[in-house]
């Protein structure tokens, strides 16, 4: 069984190897990685209050910015905007296997659906980790360029970096994974990048806003607000415990559903 996992993994590796799909995934997320910074040391350093969270974004205060894990905190705070390019990309990958047909071929090569999404999640936890190292490795370029000029204290910056990147990474990671799968399942059972990416980017933006201002308590347990605590490392709302055990959970209903539906579906029609 291993080793028809391990193939399954090696064959999606190949298949998803493509350089425009590729280069586009990266150049969002490097995009999104110098904006958030550039625009989080304006956003506090501007004298105002630092506003609300916003669609996708969630500021720190200069206080956080100031202490040892701010070198990384760009990174939770667009962690919905890494999540929706996550999300777009993994659904855009397992939905054409559905506009294209492959996945009559696929099916009649390996009758053992489950193994076939399988390796598709794997292959895709793969990319996604080095999407991550790439995000990482742009603010920690990004973010002691903009600090400098910011007037901000950020000399903690240099205590324990190597375990402030690895839990910074560790973070981001966890809830890109997560954003990935919700996209994988939604392209599953819709077959169409086209919905699943406009279900997605639609729910960041408009339902988990209106949820969360007419029930904050629900709204804080909801996949966005969920995965930006995860990426944060916890937050004053959701300690990291609850956010990892949640984020959890959502994987696993995403992933139970995707398997049912690519189970069930009568895959020549």
């Amino acid at each position: 069984m291993v080793t028809d996992i391990i193939n399954a993994v090696r064959s999606e590796l190949v298949r998803t190897r493509r350089k425009g799909l590729m280069l586009g995934w990266l150049g969002l997320t490097v995009l999104a990685a110098v904006l958030i910074n550039i625009v989080m040391f304006q956003v506090v350093t501007s004298g105002d209050a630092v506003p609300a969270s916003g669609p996708g974004v969630s500021f720190p205060t200069a206080a956080d910015l100031a202490r040892p894990d701010g070198l990384v905190a760009g990174l939770g705070a667009a962690a919905s905007m890494f999540g929706v390019v996550t999300l777009s990309f993994w659904a855009l990958v397992a939905a054409t296997d559905y506009q294209t047909g492959l996945i009559r071929l696929l099916v009649s090569a390996q009758p053992k659906r489950w193994l076939l999404l399988t390796g598709k999640i794997l292959a895709l936890v793969l990319w996604t980790a080095a999407v991550t190292t790439v995000a990482v490795i742009t603010d920690l370029i990004v973010a002691p360029a903009v600090a400098g000029g910011s007037g901000i204290d950020v000399s903690a910056w240099r205590d324990n970096v190597p375990s402030t990147v690895a839990e910074g990474w560790l973070n981001l990671f966890c809830a890109l994974v997560v954003w990935g799968i919700l996209g994988l399942a939604l392209a599953v059972v819709t077959r169409s990048a086209a919905i699943a990416i406009s279900v997605g980017v639609g729910y960041v933006l408009v339902v988990e806003s209106v949820i969360r201002a007419a029930a904050e308590t629900i709204g804080d347990r909801l996949p966005g607000s969920t995965l930006s605590a995860l990426a944060q490392g916890g937050n004053t709302v959701l300690s990291y415990g609850s956010a990892l055990a949640l984020g959890a959970a959502y994987t696993l209903v995403s992933i139970g559903i995707a398997q049912v539906v690519l189970h069930r579906r009568d895959i020549t029609d």
